[in-house]
């Protein structure tokens, strides 16, 4: 390490995020443009350059990071960007996107405030791509094999570019007219702007890796006449089968699925639509889900001038601090966290009814109400208790124009036919069985990410896509040399 002593000289300083009420006016990323490479070397000199350094084991790639904060405290920038991308093949998204559970693991997080990694990671990965260190790496030489990727999401990504690089000829395929999967859709501009993604597209493209949009494999193509052109397919289409909410008044409009809300906006974004049909302007939205996805849809919110946004979540707040008799270091804690979003609606006052910025927590949903038109006007809730059962005598009523439901995926979407045509099994839950190499009982029929894994985080995502990309190469050449991080039964540290 540059500095032994700079975890005890440097305290944490985070990179900044633009004020409130100008970052709300725009779709552009919440931090201050050019505020991270003043203080990222003296962050990076916290590190501690530990003998048993767990940020590693917390994080399912296996990135080297007291290796590349060593290197950005000296500022040798380009060695940083090679041991960073040596097991990440995007870490401009994770970087942006990822909740970082390598700092919870951090060992300085055991008693002070975690190395800021995730940061550190954004910095290399922007830096790398200004001075040119991110160029394209095409195959020496072709295997001529040939390999489907079905889906653009990042493990579809992060298989395809391995494979791409280890010469085989690869194509993926995504539903939607551009790619990305919820990278692009899902996730909204101010979180991680799309240039980001465009960017590493190109060099993907200019690796050899084919893309073929607005093509759903089962409606489409079908998946035989897919299965019978490529030596191997890749399942990579996420976990998109939204979870319901069954209570009364679901029927009425203007109650939509996240997933239905997110993708307009970001259409907006990129220009398709002047306005978005599901626009949150003027209206009381409540968002009904605590997690990540219902904070998108609480910025979103704000950015389209909503009227009011309350964000419902069943369980109650967390403390602060790390409960070390329930969740001890180095596991990933649940604790109270100020997203960007919520830190706008804390200081916006968007919803003066919630507990803490624009989160009512240990609250149920017990029904919908709605005018003579059949539109929903309001939404009933309960307090509960730590079984989920509803405390007497809680009940209230939000004003609500726009229900949003953030309530996590079960697997991947079957209406296209996809898994049923390859005539893949599946699990009791609705994800596909695989076998300890990432197989179906399809021979040279593969599955990785969500589709497999069932909702996880972009960081799992990407681990599962340079891992699938080793069992298939092994596959098709009975040999691999390519990187393989995790196996399918791998999971997050917990007690």
């Amino acid at each position: 390490m540059a500095d032994p002593k700079g975890f005890m000289t440097t305290p944490r300083e985070e990179w900044a995020r633009r004020p409130v009420e100008e970052r709300v006016r725009d779709w552009d990323e919440v931090y201050v443009p050019g505020a991270l490479l003043p203080i990222i070397s003296k962050q990076a000199d916290r590190c501690m350059d530990c003998g048993v350094p767990f940020c590693h084991d917390a994080c399912p790639l296996g990135n080297l990071i007291p290796e590349w904060n060593d290197l950005v405290s000296r500022e040798d920038w380009r060695a940083a960007s090679d041991r960073l991308h040596a097991t990440n093949n995007f870490p401009e998204f994770t970087g942006r996107l990822c909740p970082a559970p390598c700092e919870a693991g951090c060992v300085l997080a055991i008693n002070q405030p975690a190395v800021t990694i995730k940061n550190v990671e954004c910095a290399i990965a922007d830096h790398a791509w200004a001075q040119g260190f991110a160029s394209p790496r095409p195959p020496e030489r072709l295997s001529g094999r040939t390999v489907a990727v079905i889906g653009s999401g990042p493990t579809g990504l992060a298989a395809a570019q391995q494979l791409t690089r280890a010469g085989h000829t690869v194509a993926v395929y995504e539903k939607d007219d551009r790619l990305g999967g919820l990278m692009r859709y899902g996730i909204p501009a101010f979180k991680m702007e799309k240039q980001h993604l465009e960017r590493r597209l190109g060099q993907m493209r200019a690796e050899g890796t084919k893309f073929r949009t607005s093509v759903a494999v089962g409606r489409d193509v079908r998946a035989a006449e897919l299965r019978a052109r490529y030596d191997a397919v890749v399942i990579a289409t996420g976990a998109t089968a939204w979870r319901e909410l069954s209570v009364p008044g679901r029927e009425l409009d203007g109650i939509h699925q996240a997933m239905e809300y997110l993708p307009l906006a970001n259409r907006v974004c990129e220009g398709d639509l002047a306005e978005s049909p599901m626009s949150a302007a003027g209206k009381h939205v409540v968002i009904v889900g605590g997690g990540d996805t219902g904070a998108d849809c609480l910025g979103t919110a704000l950015r389209e001038r909503a009227a009011s946004v309350t964000q419902l979540d069943i369980y109650a707040q967390p403390g602060a601090e790390r409960d070390e008799d329930l969740e001890p270091w180095p596991t990933y804690p649940k604790i109270y966290r100020l997203s960007a979003a919520h830190e706008e609606a804390r200081d916006l006052e968007t919803a003066p009814a919630a507990d803490a910025d624009a989160r009512l927590f240990a609250a149920s949903t017990l029904r919908f109400t709605g005018d003579e038109r059949g539109h929903v006007r309001s939404l009933h809730l309960v307090e509960v208790d730590e079984a989920r059962l509803p405390v007497p005598g809680t009940g209230r009523t939000l004003p609500a124009d726009l229900v949003l439901l953030a309530l996590g995926f079960s697997g991947p979407d079957r209406e296209d036919g996809l898994l049923d045509q390859l005539g893949v099994v599946t699990e009791p839950r609705g994800t596909v069985a695989r076998d300890a190499g990432f197989a179906t009982n399809v021979p040279g029929v593969f599955a990785a990410g969500d589709a497999a894994r069932g909702q996880s985080l972009i960081v799992w995502a990407i681990a599962e896509g340079r891992a699938v990309a080793a069992a298939v190469d092994l596959y098709l050449t009975g040999s691999s040399r390519l990187p393989s991080p995790i196996s399918p039964h791998d999971r997050p540290m917990t007690v």
